[in-house]
């Protein structure tokens, strides 16, 4: 009846739609109109309902098609074929945005927030469960804390069996399982990578269940009841992913001041995005910290092989087949984020290629078994990825006027930002109001700023050849001895900025001698402000590759435990945490007076027992101790990561962040900027002074900070 009752009211207001966005205005009327729609929009945005939010987005999409529309029937004149192609090429590039912008909508209006269906109370209804743990070539270092994590799972022990699928065939890591007590798995070749080395366990396990942690995932000790019922209540349920959340900043994070201040790259996807799938059961796989029911995947023959991204092929194949997926908004396991902006590049170019290629040889457009919806989940998700071209388009297409005197937009000045200001400031405030806390505005320009001239060339050979390309290791764990200025990643965004300053010197000469060169100072100005927001994009963008040290072998979190420091004399004083690493342990100085006696061990006093480890002690004030801990056997290690990293609560932050405030924001990235400069000429400075120094005095020794490195 509703949706009887939704088609009549959508056909008697189909007339209106269609008059706003085909009605021909002039300027001056259009100004009225969009001041009046934008007004009314931010009327509409003291109310925090739902349904106001979905007439702003109604209204929203309204102005962007009418601007659309405006640009495609009054725009596309051009005096030469050159001003044609660049022209066209521009309209493609907003065309495309608008298709996103819509398609975004629609996917994260919606968003399920799904919560924890509990195991029944007999355990023996619980289904058996394989943790994989896949390896290639990362370190021991970074596999062991995993694989110590899973055994830390709240499961009973004789329906859950971990196993280690080594790609690399170390005997370090044969002798490593062995004594942990878990599986070791390996095969003779690496044909199809990390999906081959799944369907190769595959063959030789049988768990109902399938978890997939990637092998920098620690899980928390709740990882499992926490997903697992979810199967029970719902036999056709193929999937339940949950958020891959990283205790180690990544590059935007650690390289940018402002980044730590606002959500991740990630809060976007894994909050409204996968909701929103979830709503309409398009949920993706995402590789790890997933839960996949082995005869789902027996059924579509496996791990996907055909692709460099062989979860979200797996979940499309799963879901064609009539299979359910779920997604669970809870951090229950956390990783290494990528170290350096390089990195970050390589891992983010596989994701475009291999989506690139679902789209090419799994088109979620055609073939049977997805409704709607799904299709175009994954539809937006494809095109997502093509952004490369049309960000480059839109940071340099001032130039072409600037620099060339190239009309692309065959229209005045006054009439393009009358038709252009209604669709970017209702959609600037609109996504700003319901994705905010996820997604700070102008951050996701910057996001994609920095990916956007190294995905052209892969992406476009993707849909050319999407057989093309092999899987990347993302290496982890890394350490930085010294900061550096990444000029390789960004040197085609110093070029785009540079050729961006010469033009809009240029157009400021030509403004200043409008009577010589003849040309329109309203269209000028209108390019010069163009240009200078690329430039303040792209040099945020620039800013991400000044890389800062990263010595730290472990990352710290903060916790604040009971605590029990023993003294050598076999005094005894409480304390609590400030924060606890894998290499150590913040507290609180009960009273510096004793402190004089040796430390040996700390004692930690959680819900689940008491745990005590040896330490040495590193420094200690009035305020703060600081302790390292000392070599650990593997059972004292295990129960060092059930405290540090497996707590099920231990990412899980009650915390969200502040609504976005666009203007702050922008303000936060032009700070980035100034700070890039700042610091450029700062450590200019310390690295030309310590030359002198060590030119004096060669056998100066190198600076050693031992608490940065626990």
């Amino acid at each position: 009846m509703n949706k009887i009752l939704f088609s009549f009211l959508l056909l008697l207001a189909l007339p209106l739609i269609v008059l706003i966005i085909i009605a021909p205005m002039s300027s001056d009327n259009q100004y009225i109109f969009g001041f009046i729609c934008i007004g009314i929009v931010f009327i509409l945005g003291v109310s925090k309902s739902k349904k106001v939010t979905l007439i702003m987005i109604v209204m929203s999409t309204l102005m962007s098609l009418r601007y659309i529309y405006w640009r495609a029937t009054e725009t596309l004149h051009f005096n030469t074929t050159l001003e044609a192609v660049l022209g066209i090429a521009l309209f493609m590039t907003e065309l495309y945005a608008l298709v996103i912008l819509i398609f975004g909508y629609i996917q994260t209006t919606w968003p399920l927030k799904r919560t924890i269906e509990p195991l029944p109370d007999d355990i023996s209804l619980w289904p058996t469960v394989d943790v994989y743990i896949p390896t290639y070539n990362e370190s021991m270092d970074v596999v062991r804390d995993t694989v110590l994590a899973a055994q830390c799972i709240d499961y009973p022990k004789d329906k859950m069996k971990i196993y280690v699928l080594d790609d690399g065939k170390r005997n370090e890591f044969a002798v490593f399982c062995a004594d942990a007590g878990v599986g070791y798995i390996t095969r003779t070749d690496n044909k199809h990578a990390k999906a081959g080395n799944l369907n190769n366990a595959l063959k030789v396990t049988q768990g109902e269940l399938i978890t997939v942690f990637d092998c920098d995932h620690v899980a928390t000790r709740a990882f499992l009841q926490a997903t697992v019922g979810s199967f029970l209540v719902d036999d056709r349920l193929a999937l339940i992913q949950t958020p891959h959340y990283f205790y180690s900043p990544d590059p935007f994070e650690r390289n940018l001041s402002e980044a730590s201040k606002v959500p991740n790259e990630g809060a976007l996807f894994y909050g409204p995005v996968q909701q929103g799938n979830d709503n309409w059961n398009a949920t993706f796989f995402c590789g790890s910290c997933a839960v996949i029911r082995r005869t789902a995947l027996e059924e579509v023959g496996g791990f996907a092989v055909e692709t460099v991204t062989e979860d979200a092929h797996t979940a499309l194949k799963m879901q064609r087949l009539g299979w359910g997926s779920a997604f669970l908004a809870l951090p229950l396991a956390a990783g290494l984020a990528t170290e350096r902006l390089g990195l970050h590049v390589i891992q983010r170019t596989r994701w475009a290629r291999g989506m690139t290629q679902i789209f090419r040889v799994d088109n979620p457009l055609f073939g049977r078994g997805l409704n709607w919806q799904q299709r175009l989940c994954y539809l937006n998700a494809m095109l997502h990825f093509q952004y490369g071209l049309p960000r480059v388009i839109f940071c340099i297409a001032p130039l072409f006027y600037l620099l060339f005197n190239l009309n692309i937009i065959a229209s005045s000045a006054g009439l393009i930002f009358a038709y252009v200001l209604p669709h970017l400031v209702m959609s600037i405030y609109i996504n700003s109001r319901s994705m905010g806390r996820y997604r700070y505005s102008f951050w996701g320009e910057i996001y994609e700023t920095v990916m956007c001239f190294h995905l052209v060339i892969p992406t476009l050979l993707a849909m050319i050849s999407p057989k093309h390309g092999k899987f990347n290791v993302t290496d982890k764990g890394a350490l930085l001895d010294t900061n550096y200025f990444d000029f390789h990643i960004v040197r085609p965004h110093i070029i785009a900025v540079s050729l961006l300053l010469l033009g809009t010197a240029w157009g400021v000469i030509r403004l200043l001698m409008t009577d010589h060169y003849g040309a329109n100072p309203q269209v000028i100005v209108l390019n010069i402000a163009w240009a200078s927001f690329s430039m303040i994009i792209l040099l945020g963008s620039i800013a991400v590759a000044r890389e800062t040290r990263q010595v730290r072998k472990t990352i710290r979190v903060e916790a604040s435990i009971p605590a029990i420091l023993y003294f050598a004399s076999g005094a005894a004083m409480r304390t609590e945490t400030l924060d606890l690493s894998m290499g150590g342990v913040k507290l609180k100085t009960p009273d510096e007076r004793f402190m004089d006696d040796p430390i040996e061990e700390v004692e930690l006093s959680l819900k689940s027992g008491v745990v005590c480890f040896p330490v040495e002690l590193i420094d200690v004030d009035k305020s703060v101790t600081r302790l390292m801990f000392k070599e650990l056997p593997i059972e004292k290690r295990r129960e060092l990561v059930r405290v540090v990293l497996a707590r099920a609560d231990a990412w899980i932050n009650d915390k969200p962040c502040p609504p976005d405030r666009p203007l702050r924001s922008l303000l936060g990235i032009i700070r980035c900027i100034f700070e890039l400069f700042y610091f450029s000429w700062k450590d200019y400075r310390e690295k030309k002074r310590e030359k002198k120094l060590r030119k004096k005095n060669p056998d100066l020794p190198q600076f050693e900070d031992k608490e940065q490195t626990i």
